[in-house]
């Protein structure tokens, strides 16, 4: 069964304009709507790239948006700033119409798109908690039933009858977030407020999330920019990229499609001759990850790492430290190198491996410290990354298996007759 669906949305802003414009406009779509005629100024507009100047001054926040999200799901949108994961969600969330297209929804939504949504300033926790359940449609009896809950889980039991205007934006964010998770609505919705929160009310957060998803069959949409958060909640995911739909499915493929456009995973060779990533004291020439075994990166190849930079640092002892983390932020391994005890000028070619059946199907990136003196940091850069494709299994599939890491273990099998 469906919970919500989009059907060609859109949605077109004025710069510098509350509501739809002018007065002139205004008729103007009014002169062509009495006649049968499209909006004229749905021909104009540029994408929303927040990274360029433009001429118009309508920008398109969405454009095109399709898809169809069933009951039960927990999905996670995700893209840059500005891509329009907010404006996506105040449309589902009926805060604001699409410029064109339908959404449809099957249920109840409550949600959560920034600290305090829903909440009158001048009224009582107790008081906003009430209200809330009332606009989801809500009894009087069945508020009261889940009242002790939402404050237990809220911890703000000792202000609850405080105006929330005197909350703090923690305050605020935890009985917002406990009120939105709580009431019996059949689709939530939450937009990166749990930033406000502590990280065990983060936690605590997440954890309600889950049952809410997989232990109620309630739908979840989730935007953040937390890819360990995404990957622990969600089962697919969409990824948003200037107002339009780059792609939408499992949560792994989304996420890793994310960091290569983020610039973590964008490159497996790097030459000299197409840019140059330097500072006063390093400067790196080029960077490639390669196969150990075969021609593809995959759980069996080994990885190849060669890195060509060129030091400009005289008799200091330089070396190399680096994390590798993967497409989850979540950190896989840390090591370092010794480079030179008394390094030279010019130019240095430094390469290791990983072993084969080690790293699991996923993307990672390096985040890599050139140091000076085993006291300070010379250089840094996080650009350069690598792809591990999976493997066959017994069956003859490719399937991602969990975790981080896919070890050859060896062992013996013994009949006991």
């Amino acid at each position: 069964m469906l919970a919500l669906k989009a059907e060609d949305i859109s949605k077109q802003y004025r710069l510098g304009q509350v509501g739809t414009g002018t007065l002139s406009h205004d008729l103007n779509r009014f002169w062509h709507q009495i006649r049968g005629k499209e909006n004229p100024y749905l021909k104009i507009g540029e994408t929303n790239d927040r990274t360029s100047r433009g001429d118009s001054e309508y920008v398109w926040s969405l454009r095109d948006i399709n898809f169809e999200i069933a009951q039960g799901d927990a999905v996670g949108i995700i893209g840059r700033n500005g891509a329009g994961k907010s404006t996506l969600l105040k449309l589902l969330s009926k805060v604001t119409k699409p410029t064109t297209g339908k959404i449809y929804t099957n249920g109840r939504i409550a949600s959560l798109l920034e600290v305090g949504t829903g909440f009158h300033p001048e009224m009582t926790g107790r008081e906003n908690v009430f209200l809330n359940g009332a606009i989801l449609g809500m009894t009087r009896k069945e508020i009261k039933r889940k009242f002790d809950e939402i404050v237990d889980f809220s911890g703000v039991e000792r202000y609850i009858d405080t105006p929330v205007k005197r909350y703090s934006s923690g305050m605020y964010v935890r009985l917002a977030f406990a009120v939105a998770a709580h009431l019996e609505s059949e689709i939530l919705i939450v937009d990166e407020v749990l930033a406000v929160g502590d990280a065990e009310f983060q936690k605590k957060c997440l954890g309600k999330m889950g049952d809410v998803s997989k232990g109620e069959g309630r739908t979840v949409l989730f935007v953040s920019h937390n890819m360990a958060a995404v990957n622990e909640l969600c089962n697919s995911g969409i990824l948003l990229d200037k107002g339009s739909i780059l792609m939408q499915g499992p949560n792994d493929k989304c996420i890793i499609e994310y960091q290569k456009r983020s610039g973590h995973i964008s490159h497996y060779s790097i030459e000299s001759d197409d840019f140059k990533i330097e500072n006063e004291n390093i400067a790196v020439k080029s960077y490639s990850a390669l196969p150990i075994h075969g021609s593809v990166l995959n759980i069996n190849s080994g990885v190849r790492i060669e890195i060509l930079f060129s030091n400009k640092i005289k008799n200091a002892k330089l070396d190399l430290s680096f994390y590798i983390r993967n497409s989850h932020e979540v950190t896989v391994m840390s090591t370092g190198m010794m480079i030179s005890d008394q390094a030279e000028l010019g130019d240095y070619t430094l390469s290791f491996e990983i072993e084969p059946n080690i790293l699991n199907e996923d993307s990672y990136y390096f985040e890599m410290f050139w140091g000076v003196n085993r006291s300070e940091v010379a250089f840094k850069t996080e650009l350069f990354g690598f792809e591990i494709n999976g493997i066959k299994n017994q069956f003859g599939e490719i399937t991602k298996s969990p975790g981080v890491l896919f070890p050859k273990i060896s062992h013996q099998v013994r009949h006991e007759k």
